[in-house]
């Protein structure tokens, strides 16, 4: 990804001074145009904003503590796009500030070859007056550049929530792909059928959500009683076929979980208040 985000750069015009801990990694952007820089903080000091994307926050930490990176940081924007969690992030910016840096911090919602072009989705936090001055450069990145506010830890934050549904979707696809095999149906026939309901499902994810920012979880369609009827159903066909239970077993689980706090009633968008601390429910 770090190698993306340079050639991003350099397509999108800016000059590019790299640093990487294996440099023989690193030479192929040099033949692609890009410098390349004898240590770290020498990278930090050549640009008045520094990029870093690594392997996650401690990584991080471990390059830009060394005392020539840190001096070198001060007076600069420290751009964080390493995977991290909102704690990290906040950590992140308390460090920089410390060594007079400004910070913004990042996610990116994209695979590497997708850099640099309008389907790359980047989220950055951090003060409005320190993106509007770095928003070009990160616009090079990623079409799809988007400030979500001066709270530090929230482009992490809707990271974290966004691969919570992904990883539900593909963990829900595969299985549901195991079903297909064991009953003899083609796999990509139901990829197909996924395909076409996608726009239902944005759909109904976008109605859950609304009625949970609005707390209104009456008048449903559907309540909560009929998706864990449904749930049970799901495990009890993984136990037919043979196919591992994890994911409907979860879902089972925590269908069941707002049965027990009296929801079963409720459209399913209640299910959060069986998720929250019982002082907010």
């Amino acid at each position: 990804m770090g190698a993306a985000l340079a050639r991003a750069l350099m397509r999108g015009g800016h000059g590019v001074v790299v640093w990487n801990r294996t440099p023989a990694r690193a030479e192929p952007l040099v033949h692609e145009g890009a410098t390349l820089a004898a240590d770290a903080a020498a990278a930090v000091a050549a640009s008045p904003v520094a990029i870093v994307c690594v392997n996650d926050y401690e990584v991080t930490r471990d390059i830009l503590s060394a005392p020539a990176v840190r001096a070198a940081l001060s007076g600069r924007v420290l751009v964080q796009l390493s995977t991290g969690t909102p704690n990290e992030a906040r950590a992140g910016a308390q460090w920089a500030q410390e060594a007079g840096a400004e910070y913004l911090d990042g996610a990116i919602l994209a695979y590497p070859d997708q850099m640099g072009t309008p389907d790359a989705a980047l989220l950055v936090a951090g003060p409005l007056s320190t993106f509007q001055r770095c928003e070009p450069l990160l616009r090079s990145l990623a079409g799809g550049l988007t400030h979500v506010g001066e709270q530090v830890g929230a482009a992490s934050a809707l990271d974290c929530a966004a691969l919570s549904f992904i990883f539900g979707a593909m963990l829900g696809a595969i299985h549901g792909a195991r079903i297909c095999e064991v009953e003899g149906l083609p796999v990509d026939e139901f990829g197909g059928m996924l395909g076409e309901l996608m726009p239902v499902v944005g759909g109904e994810v976008h109605h859950l959500t609304a009625r949970i920012q609005s707390e209104h979880y009456d008048g449903t369609q559907a309540a909560l009683r009929t998706y864990a009827a449904a749930a049970a159903r799901l495990v009890q066909q993984g136990r037919d076929g043979a196919i591992p239970s994890g994911f409907p077993a979860y879902a089972s689980s925590a269908f069941q979980q707002g049965m027990d706090a009296g929801l079963g009633d409720e459209d399913l968008a209640a299910l959060i208040k069986a998720f929250r601390p019982r002082s907010q429910s």
